[in-house]
Parts: C-alpha cells; sequence; structure tokens
C-alpha cells in the first residue's frame, strides 16, 4: 500500500509499505480517505519533535477512513462508513481515560504522524474504542476536520470556556483552521465575533464569514477595537492560541471575570502578565490541549447539522508538501485537506 513518509527533515516521500494484517480483537480497520493538515504536521516536517521518534514514519495526525473490517469483538460500526481516528495514542486504562479524559491520559505513548505513523497512508488498525464514527451526509473533506480541528474548537469554546449564546467573542487568527470553526460555532449559537486577521485578504474573507468586528492587527490595536464594539465593558470569551505577541491585549480585552481559553504559542511561549489585571478583575484563563474522543463526536454531530469546516483546498496526496508550506507561510484560509 502507499503510504506518505517522513524520512529526514523537510524530506517526504511516497513510498510503498506492506498492508497491515487483519484487524485483531477490538480493532478497526480503516482505508484512509483524506487528512487535513495542521501546525503539528509542519512541526514535524521540520524536525520539530517535542519526544524521541524514529525515522521513517508515515505522516498526517488528523485523518478520516472509511471501515473496511472490524475485528472479533466489535460492534456498533458498519463496513462502508466512514470514522474519525483518534490521534493520541492513550492507554484506555488510566484514571483519566477511564472518565473520558483522553487528552489527560497518564500513559499517552505519542501523537499519530508526529511521534509514530500517522494516517497518510492506505490501511490502518485502530482500537475500536477510539473511532467515531461519522454521521451519514458528512462529506470526506469535511470529517477528514474533526480529529483535531473541530474537536479543539468544541473543546476549547464549550468544555473550558462554556460559551453561552449572545456573548461576545474574540477570535484570534480568525482565518486559520481553528479561527474559522470557532467563528462558525460561535456564530451558530448567536455570539457576537471580533475576529483578528493579518491581512485584508484575510479580512475580506472574514467579514464574507459573518465576523462582526474584523481586525487587521497589523494595522489596528485589537483591544482598543474590543473595548469600543462592547462600551469599554470588554469581551466575554477570549479564544486565543497565538501566544506572546497578543497575550498582552488579549488581557486587556476581557470583560470583569471573563475567560480567556488557550491552546496555543504560534508567535512565542513567554509573554509578561500583569498578574494585578488578573486578580484584580477577577479573569479566568483556561489552558487547552487536544481534545476527548466525546468532542470529536460532538465535533461531527455538528457537521450532520450544518456547520461545516471552511476548506481552503482539497489536495493530492502528491502535493502534501505544497499544503505544508503554505500553513508555514500563512498562505491559508481555513483549511487545507488532503485527498489519498
Amino acid at each position: 500500500m502507499r503510504a506518505l513518509q517522513l524520512l529526514a527533515d523537510r524530506d517526504l516521500r511516497l513510498v510503498e509499505i506492506p498492508p497491515p494484517p487483519p484487524p485483531g480483537p477490538g480493532e478497526v480497520q480503516l482505508a484512509m480517505r483524506a487528512v487535513a493538515l495542521n501546525h503539528i504536521d509542519v512541526w514535524g516536517w521540520r524536525g520539530m519533535a517535542f519526544a524521541k521518534r524514529e525515522l521513517p514514519i508515515s505522516v498526517g495526525a488528523e485523518g478520516v477512513g472509511e471501515i473496511v473490517a472490524l475485528g472479533e469483538g466489535v460492534t456498533g460500526f458498519t463496513p462502508g462508513r466512514l470514522a474519525v481516528p483518534y490521534g493520541g495514542l492513550t492507554c484506555g486504562t488510566c484514571k483519566e481515560c477511564l472518565r473520558g479524559r483522553d487528552n489527560l491520559c497518564e500513559n499517552i505513548a505519542g501523537i499519530r504522524g508526529f511521534h509514530v505513523d500517522g494516517f497518510a497512508r492506505g490501511l490502518i488498525n485502530i482500537p475500536a474504542r477510539q473511532c467515531v464514527p461519522v454521521p451519514a451526509g458528512v462529506a470526506v473533506e469535511d470529517a477528514a476536520c474533526a480529529g483535531i480541528t473541530f474537536s479543539t474548537v468544541q473543546h476549547m469554546l464549550f468544555d473550558n470556556a462554556k460559551l453561552e449564546p449572545g456573548e461576545t467573542v474574540l477570535v484570534h487568527a480568525a482565518g486559520s483552521g481553528i479561527g474559522t470553526v470557532a467563528v462558525r460555532m460561535a456564530k451558530a449559537i448567536g455570539c457576537t465575533v471580533i475576529g483578528t486577521v493579518g491581512d485584508e485578504f484575510k479580512a475580506a474573507k472574514a467579514r464574507a464569514e459573518g465576523v462582526d468586528h474584523v481586525v487587521n492587527y497589523n494595522t489596528d490595536r485589537f483591544e482598543s477595537v474590543a473595548r469600543r464594539v462592547t462600551g469599554k465593558r470588554g469581551v466575554d470569551v477570549v479564544f486565543e492560541h497565538v501566544g506572546a505577541a497578543t497575550w498582552a491585549g488579549s488581557l486587556l480585552s476581557m470583560k470583569m471575570g471573563g475567560r480567556l481559553v488557550t491552546c496555543g504559542s504560534t508567535s512565542g511561549v513567554s509573554a509578561e502578565t500583569n498578574l494585578m489585571m488578573i486578580f484584580q478583575r477577577q479573569l479566568k484563563i483556561q489552558g487547552s490541549f487536544g481534545a476527548t474522543l466525546r468532542n470529536i463526536a460532538e465535533g461531527v454531530e455538528k457537521m450532520a447539522q450544518g456547520i461545516r469546516p471552511v476548506l481552503d483546498t482539497v489536495l493530492p496526496i502528491e502535493r502534501f508538501e505544497e499544503g505544508l508550506a503554505r500553513l508555514e507561510a500563512r498562505n491559508v484560509y481555513g483549511k487545507i485537506v488532503i485527498k489519498l
């Protein structure tokens, strides 16, 4: 079968490898149909793996496959249907896994496509407990964005930030993969959205997406806009994943008792923080990493209800590296999906 493998830093090759054996007890075999690109794919391609790994590995941290075979004892899955595999090698037996908090697994053995073989391959065997069936009617390209993109936003906005209908939310990098989904999920429950972007092309796209107040952070101060449009009150929620470049402004944008949830730091991992502002204004800061299997299920259900990812481009697997280069250069609005 074909697999797209990373042989060395920035050295991707489409190769032939042996297929896996039939699925074992408790496993589902998927014929992978598509993968969606994320910054973790760029980091792995650059050689920025944060733990030991052995190359070559098949790339692709987020994807969707068609169920082609079931192992002994597996129920609840139908061959021919799509399923989203979970990207973390979780143990399934620790306290957090048993509580349904897969992203807090105490014995996680790595991330697929980053530390170990990922989803850009013909066939893969996955524990059935780590597969989420996709509702009928959801397109392959959309479902490819469920394992990381939709689930991350679902976890951030609703598990952690507790976003409620009618609130005002500041979404940073509103043209990114998770930013575009955050906009659509927030708008779907009647929230007012302030979105930051880096250029006028993305600003126009964001306005077309329904962002209520678009801020080009290279020409305007988003914290000033956030205070102005809320009558100096501040926003209820900040959706933060940029890091150092937006951190101070994010805190200034929040209302008394506001909530900030962060899952990334693409502009830098260290930032000064005014601690007096945090306790005097009673701000709530919540870190968020990955998502749970429940979040993936919630995400594909929202897709079935009509909340789709914003797709920038759909490319064949032979152009995977082109997609990574565009993502690295931030020359993308929404998601890049690779068809296998």
